[in-house]
């Protein structure tokens, strides 16, 4: 019985390896796409595509130096249209603070304001003190 099995297992093992062998002869092929063709046909080769690395490493290095600036750009954008609100509203108070200043400063504005502190405005015109110009001395 043991011959039996281990004649099976040995015919297993070289069904697996002449399986293996079978599957490895055929050469899986590329896929025919744009680039494939691009690069296998010699149309640009491979040797020309790494002499070109640099110089596409520095096309990349100048796109984002441009996305980073015009971010850059667009945050100065928003922050100057921040400060030109706040201009707006900060001038919009002047306005409205100046306005009552000039009301308050009104001789009729200022008796009311007497009147509360119990000041009463003189009915009398002012007396005129006049000085001789011989008592007068400097």
């Amino acid at each position: 019985m043991a011959n039996r099995f281990r004649n099976e297992r040995i015919e297993e093992e070289e069904v697996i390896a002449q399986s293996e062998v079978q599957h490895e002869e055929p050469k899986a092929e590329e896929p025919r796409n744009f680039f494939t063709i691009l690069f296998t046909e010699g149309v640009v080769s491979k040797e020309a595509a790494t002499d070109m690395l640099p110089f596409i490493l520095f096309v990349a290095f100048l796109i984002m130096v441009y996305i980073g600036n015009r971010h850059f750009a667009e945050n100065n954008i928003r922050s100057i249209e921040k400060l030109r609100k706040e201009v707006l509203e900060l001038s919009a108070d002047y306005k409205v603070y100046k306005a009552d200043l000039m009301l308050k400063s009104t001789k009729t504005e200022i008796a009311k304001m007497a009147d509360t502190l119990g000041i009463v405005e003189p009915v009398e015109p002012p007396k005129k003190i006049i000085v001789p110009a011989d008592e007068y001395q400097n």
